[in-house]
């Protein structure tokens, strides 16, 4: 008990820490002013870039002398190429272009600047090539020429593919609506540029481009005729190169030349920094000096909730000279490259106003800002954990001092208790927060993956648990071994242990990613103070404490998901009744995509998946095993297990409706979002942004409490099989206190590997932690449950027929991932067929004396 005391003190400290942690600051980005260009009159349209680590810049035009077209200066243009290699340096001179020009469309790739059209004076131009630089010179290497010379055009590079939208053709001549793309990925002399579907609407040119998960986007631009007046357009697209262009939200109001390509932020926003909107460009010549410049508002587009919104400002500083001064003044650029070094936004130069340059090359720094995450908040989460821990306290000094009581509880938890504790431990981050990101970002469409339990179950109760209660196991393993022998016992606990080590790295990382996100807290710490609370509650409070802790919990959970659906459609407008009619005109609410294809999730492969995805889980799975053999009987293990499968049932629909009520929310008022955030993040966002002091540090508390009893769980667990199946398997004269004292070192042992996996995953960084769970799932207990099946339904499948069956299948599936023509939904399907398919046909191969039917029948 000292220790446990230990523990929690060093647990409170680090709560107080985070309490008092420095808030993280409001703004988005971090701006600066990096060195000036070294042309004393700026420069704009100019190409720019990044290779081999140095920021490059090349030609542009300028009117040299400060002077203005209206008082007789010229626009002169420029071949220089300058390099900047690191931030605090300065430039230097590094070669020259082929001749003088600008206004072409610059992207990075390759460790390259790659430079696309442009024109002067007197021409427009089809040239497009790649400026390498290395060893302090720059080298160019030459791309196929563009169809046609064109200047103001925009393009982004998506999937190693270039792609070049509008601009002018012919000097002076009228906007184009084409459309090229080339791969950088052909072999070098057999790129060609391809014309693609022309851009829908009006024509244009100083348009903005961007790139995200696959989609081409296109944002307003300039429509002007030849010797006709400027329309600033406002309209946007999405071109995705399987279905072509889709019409998508217009900008807020018109909007060109906008630093491009767009920024990606997060997974599902693009920035548009500044831009003209076209307000003064008819009162240029009236205002000349007095101009005061273009927009400086930061926009996002979410591609979710199909949306803009402002979401910041550019650092725009005019000093009281600005007018006669304008070098000495910082202004939102225009037709200027974006270009991203080093993970900072740099804008180098451009249009400060008409007929006047920058010098000044500005950088943003994203940064993620506070919750508002308060003192009350923290309170209720310090009162929660008390609660917790005052349950495993209680019960720890109940608990006897024995592998029985620590695994199964002396097997004398109630029925409804062990159900709802089944229940719980599935009911985690996995369920509080990726379920409703999944809803929020596609659709209903893995709603099935949940529902099929309810076929599951009577596979379940039928043929699985009689077997599991009549053999008096502690590890749903050792069935194995009765049924097989001592190898097939060991691969399958060791597949087990596997698979849970990868589980286990999920469901720490995730509620270390809501407490990163919702206090600004690091999230290394997060993972770190996760670890200690649940490795202590694990090694002291034993698997009835863990029980007990997820009755309560449940609830609170259940109730906070629910107070968060209905605030989110209290606060929005037209509340529930615009929730159902947006949500069905989106087709948010779709629960099935039909078709015949095995790489998508259609129906049938969520049906067959989830069915076998279920059927692991609760067959092999020693987690929710082990909590039906707490009870006392095999009826009251039965009931437990129906109990749960009830639940899932309504708990569903609420997690897949608050995912929907989140995209209804953040449609409504897309300012709220956090565009660098991961799709992942947006619930734990909303709950530390939008719900009141307290009710978020509730519904926080209560998805750790549930997190930590989940992880508490997977410990347990691993820590039965590894004590049951291999401590005992080797240590034949082990006694039970020995085995005891075992099991909670083991436990501290897989805290700590726990820990590491974690971390591994915040770099991993995936889509959808969602998704990469069902993966998980589907590689390691397909083949497990393929072991069960093959024990309870196919007498003739013998020892060696099942390890080989194993063994096999689990390469043919690692084979089947690597081709990624599968949807992960249908890995157990290949998995547990292959096993009981491979193992039946090894079986008449290498026939046993051995004879095992009976067990088996």
């Amino acid at each position: 008990m000292r220790i446990l005391k230990r523990w929690l003190v060093a647990v409170a400290c680090l709560l107080t820490l985070n309490a008092f942690a420095q808030q993280a600051p409001e703004s988005f980005f971090s701006w600066k002013e990096g060195a000036q260009l070294p042309d004393k009159d700026g420069l704009a349209g100019s190409y720019a870039g990044v290779s081999n680590g140095a920021l490059i810049i090349a030609g542009g035009a300028n009117f040299p002398g400060n002077t203005r077209p209206w008082a007789g200066g010229v626009k002169t243009w420029h071949d220089s190429v300058w390099v900047l290699e690191t931030p605090g340096g300065q430039w230097k001179a590094a070669g020259t272009l082929p001749r003088p020009m600008g206004y072409g469309v610059s992207l990075s790739a390759q460790n390259a600047l790659i430079c696309l059209g442009g024109g002067d004076a007197g021409s427009n131009y089809k040239d497009a090539f790649i400026l390498r630089y290395a060893d302090g010179k720059i080298t160019r290497e030459a791309l196929p020429d563009l169809p046609a010379p064109v200047i103001n055009a925009c393009g982004a590079i998506m999937n190693g593919t270039i792609y070049l939208a509008g601009g002018v053709n012919t000097l002076n001549g009228s906007t184009e609506q084409q459309f090229w793309s080339l791969s950088l990925d052909a072999t070098a002399g057999k790129q060609e540029w391809k014309v693609l579907p022309p851009l829908p609407g009006a024509s244009r040119m100083l348009a903005m481009a961007g790139t995200m998960n696959g989609n081409f986007y296109l944002f307003g631009g300039v429509h002007q005729p030849a010797g006709a007046p400027r329309e600033y357009l406002k309209d946007c697209w999405e071109y995705t190169p399987a279905t072509g262009w889709k019409k998508i939200a217009d900008l807020p109001h018109p909007l060109a030349a906008a630093p491009t390509p767009a920024y990606t932020a997060g997974q599902s926003h693009l920035l548009l920094f500044g831009g003209d909107d076209g307000s003064n460009a008819a009162k240029v010549n009236d205002l000349k000096d007095e101009h005061p410049g273009f927009s400086q508002d930061v926009l996002a587009y979410n591609i979710i909730t199909d949306t803009w919104s402002v979401t910041g400002a550019m650092p725009v500083s005019k000093k009281a000279d600005a007018s006669a001064n304008p070098h000495a003044s910082v202004y939102a650029p225009v037709t200027t490259p974006l270009v991203i070094w080093n993970g900072t936004i740099v804008l180098p130069g451009g249009e400060a106003r008409p007929a006047v340059r920058s010098r000044h090359v500005l950088m943003a720094a994203p940064q993620q800002p506070g919750g508002r995450f308060g003192g009350l908040d923290w309170l209720v989460i310090a009162l929660y954990f008390v609660v917790v821990i005052g349950i495993s306290v209680y019960v720890s000094r109940k608990m006897g001092d024995t592998t029985g009581d620590f695994f199964l509880g002396g097997q004398k938890i109630p029925w409804w208790a062990a159900g709802l504790s089944i229940f719980g431990s599935k009911l985690s981050a996995l369920t509080f927060i990726a379920i409703p990101a999944k809803a929020y970002a596609t659709d209903w469409v893995y709603i099935l993956n949940n529902l099929m339990i309810i076929a599951v179950v009577p596979i379940v109760t039928s043929f699985y648990l009689p077997y599991f209660r009549k053999l008096r196991i502690t590890s749903v393993y050792e069935y194995l071994q009765v049924r097989f022998d001592a190898k097939v016992k060991l691969l399958g606990s060791l597949t087990f242990v596997i698979f849970q080590l990868s589980r286990l790295g999920v469901v720490i990382y995730l509620p270390a990613l809501v407490l990163s996100t919702v206090t600004g807290t690091n999230i290394f710490l997060c993972i770190g103070l996760t670890t200690l609370v649940t490795t202590a509650y694990s090694v002291f409070g034993g698997i009835e404490a863990v029980v007990w802790t997820e009755v309560m919990q449940v609830f609170v959970l259940l109730g906070g998901a629910l107070v968060s659906f209905f605030f989110m459609a209290a606060n929005t407008d037209g509340g529930l009744g615009a929730f159902f009619s947006e949500a069905s005109q989106a087709g948010k609410f779709k629960v099935a995509d039909l078709g015949w294809s095995m790489s998508q999730p259609v129906l049938w492969v969520i049906v067959v998946g989830a069915f076998l995805t279920n059927l692991v889980t609760y067959t092999s799975d020693q987690v929710v095993v082990q909590r039906y053999l707490t009870t006392a009987t095999e009826g009251e293990a039965r009931r437990s297990i129906w109990t749960n499968a009830l639940m899932v049932i309504p708990a569903t629909f609420i997690f897949f409706g608050v995912g929907t009520a989140l995209w209804f929310f953040y449609r409504h008022h897309p300012a709220d979002l956090n565009p660098h955030g991961r799709t992942d993040d947006v619930f734990p966002w909303f709950i530390s942004q939008q719900l009141p002091a307290g009710l978020s540090g509730l519904v926080i508390a209560g998805l750790f409490a549930a997190t930590m009893s989940t992880i508490s769980s997977s410990m347990n667990a691993i820590a039965t099989v590894i004590t049951t199946d291999f401590y005992k398997g080797f240590k034949k004269d082990a006694t039970d206190k020995q085995s005891l004292v075992f099991a909670k070192r083991i436990t501290m042992l897989l805290g700590a590997t726990g820990c590491a996996i974690a971390v591994y995953l915040v770099y991993l960084q995936n889509v959808s932690i969602w998704d990469q769970y069902l993966k998980i799932i589907g590689l390691f207990g397909g083949c497990l449950a393929g072991m069960f099946a093959a024990g309870i339904f196919f007498p003739k499948i013998n020892s060696k027929g099942i390890f080989i069956g194993f063994i096999l299948s689990s390469i043919g599936l690692f084979f089947v991932q690597r081709s990624e023509s599968i949807s992960f939904f249908l890995y157990p399907l290949f998995a547990v067929i292959g096993c009981v398919v491979m193992g039946y046909i090894f079986s008449l191969i290498f026939p046993e004396s051995k004879d095992k039917t009976q067990i088996a029948s």
